[in-house]
């Protein structure tokens, strides 16, 4: 018998499962479940999108494309990220599609950290960063952020954790899970004392469409900071494409260059038939972003009213679609918190821990989903608050 505990890799056995995707395949075995664990858009792909997509596969003609990504849509990401944020980032160089943002940031870190290597973790965030660094022996190093800053990062979160190792900073916002967003006066500081130094940020910006009240702000339109950000997004959120499996990378041509050859071997080229429709979504669809922004903005402020009138403490999320509940007052962790919930009332959302220590004592509930399922939640909740204050009364 061959021995498994021998063959596997010991990197990959020490790896802990997704703390999201426990939970959705809990809620997955059981009926009646309310599961707001995912960022899954409950919104349709736009038509123009998807009429799109139907017309490249009449054709008949559906190829590999090129390995950075077809021409057609490198050029419509440029020209977005231009009119977004005035930066220019030359299609043919600096710019190459991947499969989902995923990939982006995968092969971000496998471009740049080397074993040993040490990579500063925004937390909390979303849970891919980490063992993607430790995946190639890279040291990943959290920095928590605080409530207190309303979850932005500061130097003083960072500056002291910086030693000769440190070679990226991934910075994640809009966060997920928090909906912490970073304004200019937030990062003008950042970037300052960033430049003196030789790490590179690694910008995960997927929910940079989705913004309440206040447009997002890039760090690459900070002077010098184009030159050591690698910068990712996609479609996924933005455009209610997740599973069209499509998002991009733009960095200096130096970086492109070398991830490109990662992406060769992986993966070889992105789907002919979604960059097709990609290029759709760039060019059209704004007005499709303000009605799915709109509506995302409606359950927002209904969720994070009813926490607090509940009176778990909710910080007021100004980006992506989640809420973060503090549940500190029950007296349970954010793991019992999150399976007594599933299993007592049928309602699944994430633990804060699923995002990092800093992420214990508050749970991550998605508002992609509808308002009446939101509500029938949020009274399952409120009877689950209830019948915990009557065990401590008990007590």
């Amino acid at each position: 018998m061959i021995d498994y505990d021998k063959v596997l890799s010991g990197k990959v056995k020490k790896m802990k499962p997704s703390g999201i995707r426990k939970f959705f395949d809990i809620a997955g075995t059981m009926e009646g479940v309310i599961s707001l664990g995912v960022g899954e858009p409950d919104f349709s792909t736009p038509w123009i999108i998807r009429k799109t997509a139907i017309q490249v596969l009449e054709r008949k003609h559906i190829i590999y494309g090129a390995n950075k990504g077809i021409e057609p849509l490198r050029k419509a990401i440029s020209q977005r990220i231009m009119k977004k944020h005035g930066i220019e980032y030359d299609s043919e160089n600096e710019v190459i599609v991947t499969v989902g943002g995923s990939e982006g940031i995968d092969l971000a870190i496998r471009g740049i950290v080397d074993p040993g290597d040490e990579v500063l973790v925004v937390e909390p965030c979303f849970v891919c960063y980490a063992p993607l660094v430790e995946l190639v022996g890279g040291i990943a190093v959290p920095v928590p952020t605080k409530i207190e800053n309303n979850f932005k990062l500061t130097i003083d979160d960072f500056k002291d954790k910086i030693t000769d190792r440190t070679k990226m900073i991934i910075m994640p916002f809009p966060n997920n899970p928090t909906g912490a967003i970073m304004t200019r006066e937030d990062l003008e500081p950042i970037a300052e004392f960033l430049k003196n130094t030789n790490i590179m940020v690694l910008s995960d910006e997927i929910y940079s469409e989705l913004t309440y009240g206040r447009k997002h702000f890039s760090i690459i339109e900070l002077d010098g900071m184009k030159e050591r950000t690698i910068y990712v997004n996609g479609f996924s959120k933005a455009y209610a494409m997740t599973g069209w499996r499509l998002g991009y990378v733009t960095a200096p041509e130096p970086i492109i260059s070398q991830i490109a050859k990662i992406h060769q071997y992986g993966i070889m080229c992105s789907p002919y038939i979604s960059q097709n429709a990609a290029i759709e979504a760039l060019n059209s669809c704004d007005a499709e972003i303000v009605k799915m922004r709109d509506e995302y903005d409606t359950r927002r402020r209904y969720l994070v009213n009813e926490f607090n009138r509940l009176g778990l403490t909710c910080f007021n999320p100004e980006g992506a679609f989640y809420a973060f509940p503090c549940i500190k007052s029950t007296g349970l962790s954010s793991e019992d918190f999150c399976e007594r919930l599933l299993y007592e009332e049928k309602v699944a959302v994430v633990p804060g821990s699923a995002f990092g220590d800093s992420g214990e004592g508050y749970i991550r509930i998605s508002y992609a989903y509808s308002l009446k399922h939101l509500m029938e939640a949020m009274k399952r909740i409120e009877k689950f608050l209830e019948k915990l204050k009557g065990e401590n009364y008990e007590n």
